[in-house]
């Protein structure tokens, strides 16, 4: 009776276990946050997973960290989010100032799109620009993503586009599986311009001349309603606005942020107001700190982050410690890697 009970409750865990959420950050030094940290990779109970803000910190699409990517997830053009550069190798250079190179002319998130086949999901403009990218690294077309119905995709066998409007939701699902996760595009309040070393010669001069750049439609955040019942709100680099509290927070319910924290979008305070009156979410997870929050895995207490976590009331902040994995259930609870 004693071994039933006990593979019972075995088996009871494991279940539970294989309902987490998996959250790995993909930053430039193993174990720390640092200060071009952006690039997250989200895993759900079904096997979706889904790469968020490639940015700087990864070395490209032979990164070894990153696995199998189905969806690709872009908030911004600023080259420290699509990749207009890259990491030569993991921990180049100090937190403080990882060492890169360039990843022009195709980004960071096009050598990845295309060497993990990809769906690209984002705000129309942006998609059909990194499209283009990945289409210039294949040497062919970047079609649309297939669909097993109005809105839901499957993963795709090449690198193709899911472009959404703001506010619009796809969702995906792996064969198999009887839910999909649903990610919605949401309001930022930010810039969306690309780098021009990220243009072709005649666009790139053009702009040039007149010391301009190209904005790719409106800059955005997420929601993503994972299978478990955790939804998680992906802020991108924002400074406050009302739809934090009326889309985010009453509308889709979200209980982890994952949030940015440069100060070109918000000081330490204006992120903690938004944490705790009008996001509220049952969690936190700081990210984008442009500098080196951590020593040897630990916060630097001078640290403008620092300042943000002692500001944040009744919830845990989780930091972003790079390819540390968090498992978070349904209620935004950290069960493992926190």
């Amino acid at each position: 009776m004693k071994a039933m009970l006990v593979l019972g409750f075995t088996l009871i865990s494991l279940s539970a276990w294989g309902q987490n959420v998996k959250i790995t950050p993909l930053g430039s030094h193993t174990g720390e946050l640092c200060d071009r940290d952006r690039a997250t990779l989200f895993e759900d109970p079904t096997g979706v997973r889904i790469l968020y803000d490639a940015g700087h910190s990864v070395t490209g699409g032979d990164d070894a960290r990153l696995g199998d990517v189905h969806v690709v997830l872009l908030s911004h053009a600023h080259g420290d989010h699509i990749g207009d550069a890259k990491l030569p190798r993991l921990n180049a250079g100090t937190c403080d100032k990882p060492e890169t190179i360039s990843a022009a002319p195709n980004s960071t998130t096009a050598e990845i799109a295309a060497a993990k086949n990809a769906a690209i999901m984002m705000v129309s403009d942006m998609g059909v620009f990194v499209g283009k990218k990945v289409e210039t690294i294949r040497g062919k077309p970047t079609g649309v993503c297939a669909q097993s119905d109005e809105q839901t995709i499957v993963p795709p066998s090449a690198a193709c586009l899911a472009t959404v409007q703001m506010g619009g939701t796809r969702a995906i699902k792996v064969s198999g599986a009887t839910r999909a996760v649903e990610i919605t595009v949401i309001h930022a309040a930010h810039a969306n311009n690309v780098p021009r070393s990220l243009l072709s010669d005649p666009e790139r001069a053009n702009l040039t001349a007149d010391n301009l750049s190209l904005a790719l439609g409106p800059p955005t955040g997420y929601v993503i309603r994972f299978t478990n019942g955790l939804t998680a709100y992906l802020s991108g680099d924002t400074g406050l606005h009302t739809e934090m509290k009326t889309v985010v927070r009453e509308y889709y319910k979200a209980n982890l942020a994952l949030i940015n924290l440069g100060p070109n979008a918000v000081t330490a305070h204006a992120a903690a107001y938004a944490i705790n009156e009008l996001v509220r979410p049952a969690a936190v997870i700081a990210s984008h700190p442009n500098e080196g929050v951590t020593s040897g895995g630990k916060l630097r207490p001078q640290s403008r982050t620092a300042a943000f976590i002692a500001l944040v009331k009744g919830r845990p902040v989780h930091l972003a410690l790079s390819g540390r994995t968090m498992e978070f259930n349904g209620k935004a609870k950290c069960v493992a890697g926190c």
